[in-house]
């Protein structure tokens, strides 16, 4: 079993990794998490690791850091949640709002993540609940749990006819829907906060 990979960066590509061992290239399936945390090009860096061996090919999994790949090893042990999976999971949201929304079951704001399905979300919401603590560290959660949902789905709606992709739109709308916000408000700070 390969736990972590040092070496140089030769390639970012969406969702996958290139790195250069001793002339050695492996091909890491990463999440855009993990993506986005990494260095240039050419950089040296360490990915811990998980390989999964099936009969259509052996395919290595990377992470940036040992708490997105505990949350990954939970994940898979998961009913219906595959590798592929679990790396789409923790690319629908930051580390520390994934494992919050999975604490407070908040199946709404899972089942957006694109490709994972209401029943899917509920699941690990149930089974995972209780197994994960809520991330020590300075990044704190983007979702407040005190928000108007009938809000949120209108600013979402709006946020989707200006062109915003459904998942985006919703992922805006509640990270902008803390304190009972109305929709203009959402509306306003998500058009203000939006990158595209």
């Amino acid at each position: 079993m390969i736990s972590f990979l040092l070496g140089n960066i030769e390639e970012k590509k969406e969702n996958s990794l290139i790195i250069n061992v001793n002339g050695i290239g492996y091909e890491l399936i990463v999440s855009t998490n993990t993506l986005a945390s990494l260095p240039l090009a050419g950089e040296i860096v360490k990915i811990y690791t998980y390989m999964a061996v099936r009969e259509d090919g052996i395919f290595l999994f990377g992470f940036s850091t040992t708490e997105e790949r505990e949350l990954f090893y939970k994940l898979i042990l998961v009913n219906g949640v595959g590798p592929k999976m679990a790396i789409t999971i923790l690319s629908g949201l930051s580390l520390s709002d994934l494992t919050i929304a999975i604490i407070k079951e908040d199946v709404k704001l899972l089942s957006k993540i694109k490709g994972l399905g209401k029943k899917t979300a509920e699941r690990i919401c149930l089974e995972l609940k209780d197994k994960l603590t809520q991330i020590d560290n300075d990044e704190t959660s983007n979702f407040d749990l005190n928000y108007n949902e009938d809000s949120v789905q209108m600013a979402t709606d709006t946020l989707i006819s200006l062109g915003i992709s459904k998942n985006e739109a919703y992922m805006l709308a509640r990270s902008y829907a803390g304190n009972n916000a109305t929709a203009e408000e959402i509306i306003s700070k998500s058009l203000r906060g939006y990158q595209g």
